[in-house]
């Protein structure tokens, strides 16, 4: 699903985000990335998504080798990826049903495809009663749910979440979490970044431990530290 094979990343400015990275994540795994701010996480999951290139080594991701696709290429890949955010990132005017519609409408679903799928959508994360509110009428909660709803919608095989329980109170945070497990559960792959030691603790899955750049630690069923 995922191969990272002695990536480095480094920027103009001389600042190295990631050392020589190795490691693999397979199809339907549930793997916490921890660290400190900085670690380098992000630059992790923006490879993945092919919004960065490594200045070495090589990334693949479901058969894509990213080191080589073409700018034309990326929104095809990004199709059978789901991105959830830490800031939810809804689209403050439309409602909750129109924002899930949306992802769907960008890749040009069909109309009886988008009736169909965002009912199923809302109602997979609990929101079914929610499709005419606008996300300033939602909780936090409420809006992570979305947000989760719309990286769902075109059934991707592989999950990015980036900080998704940062701006929430622990009991939604863990509310989103079963979510989560959910939906690894029913066979899509999940890799999270994440400060949440009391959820990761909690979860015993995978845990790949990045700082400084470098991978420290990398373990089954983990913990936080």
């Amino acid at each position: 699903m995922i191969t990272f094979n002695s990536v480095s990343k480094g920027y103009t400015n001389r600042m190295v985000a990631l050392h020589s990275v190795s490691f693999q994540v397979d199809k339907g795994e549930f793997v916490f990335l921890v660290g400190p701010s900085g670690a380098g996480k992000s630059t992790i999951l923006k490879l993945i998504t092919g919004e960065e290139r490594p200045t070495t080594g090589s990334v693949t991701v479901s058969g894509h080798l990213l080191n080589r696709i073409k700018p034309r290429q990326i929104p095809y890949l990004r199709r059978n990826l789901g991105v959830v955010f830490q800031d939810f990132r809804l689209l403050s005017q439309k409602t909750v049903y129109e924002n899930v519609a949306f992802a769907l409408q960008v890749v040009e679903a069909p109309p009886a495809l988008i009736r169909a799928r965002v009912p199923y959508l809302l109602d997979i994360v609990g929101l079914n009663r929610k499709g005419k509110a606008f996300p300033h009428q939602l909780s936090g909660g409420e809006q992570q749910r979305v947000g989760l709803a719309r990286a769902l919608a075109n059934d991707p095989v592989l999950l990015l979440c980036d900080e998704p329980t940062g701006n929430l109170d622990p009991e939604t945070a863990w509310e989103i979490m079963n979510l989560l497990a959910d939906i690894n559960n029913s066979g899509t792959t999940i890799m999270m970044a994440t400060h949440a030691k009391s959820l990761v603790d909690r979860m015993k899955r995978r845990v790949i431990a990045i700082e400084a750049g470098r991978i420290t630690r990398d373990d089954q069923r983990g913990g936080y530290s």
